[in-house]
């Protein structure tokens, strides 16, 4: 029975007592009906009811407005265990880690230095890395690397703490390593290992650390406080605890993760509540920031790349860096259909990974259960934060749900009327 068990957190019996609301505009500000907003925020309580979550953060804008900007739950102190005496309520600008989502906003850095002439992305990687060209990586590209088919999906040999908090380390194993397929010939995702080589580019083009380039290009002229790798000192007692919900890993959940990220579900939780995860920088995986923040990085792509009056990148770059790279295909490493753009996750007609007939949408998933995205044809930018780390688990058909509402009840817009998100010419590709 032990094997079948779930770790689940305390759901109070009085939600209003854990909700925090903060910038809300009214629904029709948006084109919506207070109606439609409250099915998708029922949806969201729903989804923490199944004690997956001690911790849900979200914001959804459309046509520009925050229409929900909301968190569920506790900061610290809620999981299997029960309520601790010391539990404190979260609210929408508490920190949580992006996880995989933060690849996204390391691959548009590498968009930026391509659109400012720094880099090509049909480039191999090793004219920029010498190191990276040996043992048959010679010809692998940036552009392999955005699209996850490098040939190097994980980080061979053992996955400790103590390497994760190492880069000069893994960088030296990613040099050396053997691809598993020659590069552009298999999509498999690249969890953690595209991220380290890419922010290496980064750094090297630029002269400076990839925490101050990401601050100067994005950071500081969005007026985003705090959306970075790893997290400041004097913010870390504000951060979101992660914990490890869901069915007993034994079902599975550690094989699969050993796959993905080549650790099970209790290390991948206990190191990414480290300090020492807040403290350095992986571009794979770890920005800190708040569910608004994120929503507003997504709705300066919807907006061609423009926020507040301010061209942080140019339509052309956003476009380019979300035309799909192939249609649907099978993930040799997720072992699931997937459709890639050049570092975006694409949603899928229909039905995709943001739900029912997405064939427009764009974002990244992350560890486990952030979901942020864009969608040009609801004119919606979302941005769904969870600190329970659920692989398999009594979530998923309420975490559909979610999805399904977001996508019924903010409608399509009619092409004529949708703003146009990437200069001139507002095209649609293949999946409408």
């Amino acid at each position: 029975m032990k094997l079948l068990s779930t770790n689940t957190c305390h759901v109070p019996k009085n939600l209003s007592a854990i909700i925090r609301q903060q910038d809300e505009q009214p629904a029709e500000a948006g084109g919506m009906t207070t109606k439609q907003v409250n099915k998708i925020w029922h949806s969201i309580e729903s989804l923490y009811k199944t004690g997956n979550y001690p911790l849900i953060t979200f914001c959804l804008r459309r046509q520009g407005q925050i229409i929900l900007n909301r968190s569920l739950g506790h900061v610290h102190g809620n999981s299997a265990e029960g309520l601790a005496v010391d539990a404190k309520v979260a609210n929408p600008d508490t920190p949580v880690c992006l996880f995989s989502a933060s690849k996204i906003v390391t691959a548009m850095l590498i968009h930026l230095l391509d659109e400012q002439g720094a880099i090509n992305l049909l480039d191999p990687v090793s004219y920029y890395i010498p190191e990276y060209g040996m043992n048959g990586k010679r010809r692998a590209t940036i552009f392999h690397l955005l699209a996850h088919r490098g040939g190097i999906p994980k980080i061979e040999g053992d996955v400790t703490p103590e390497l994760l908090f190492n880069h000069d380390e893994i960088m030296q194993r990613l040099y050396k390593a053997a691809p598993v397929s020659a590069a552009g010939s298999r999509l498999a995702y690249h969890a953690v290992t595209a991220g380290y080589i890419l922010g290496e580019i980064i750094e090297r083009v630029t002269g400076q650390d990839l925490r101050t380039f990401l601050h100067e290009q994005i950071e500081q002229p969005m007026g985003l406080h705090y959306f970075n790798y790893g997290l400041k000192p004097e913010m870390r007692d504000q951060v979101a605890m992660n914990y490890a919900t869901g069915l007993h890993p034994g079902l599975g959940t550690d094989k699969y993760l050993n796959r993905v990220l080549g650790s099970g579900l209790q290390l991948a939780v206990d190191v990414t509540n480290d300090p020492r995860f807040m403290e350095t920088i992986c571009p794979a995986g770890n920005i800190y920031t708040s569910a608004e923040q994120a929503g507003r990085f997504f709705e300066m792509l919807l907006s061609g790349g423009s926020y507040n009056g301010k061209q942080i990148l140019s339509p052309r770059t956003v476009f380019r860096a979300t035309l799909p790279t192939s249609g649907t295909s099978l993930d040799r490493t997720l072992l699931a259909p997937m459709r890639y753009a050049l570092g975006p996750m694409l949603g899928s007609n229909p039905v995709g990974l943001f739900g029912p007939m997405t064939g427009q949408a764009f974002g990244h998933i992350g560890f486990s259960n952030i979901l942020c995205w864009a969608d040009p044809a609801r004119d919606i930018s979302v941005s769904l934060l969870t600190s329970g780390k659920s692989v398999v688990g009594t979530h998923l058909p309420s975490l559909g749900n979610v999805l399904y509402q977001i996508s019924s009840q903010c409608p399509a817009i009619p092409r004529e009327q949708r703003r146009s998100l990437f200069g001139s010419d507002n095209s649609e590709t293949d999946q409408v």
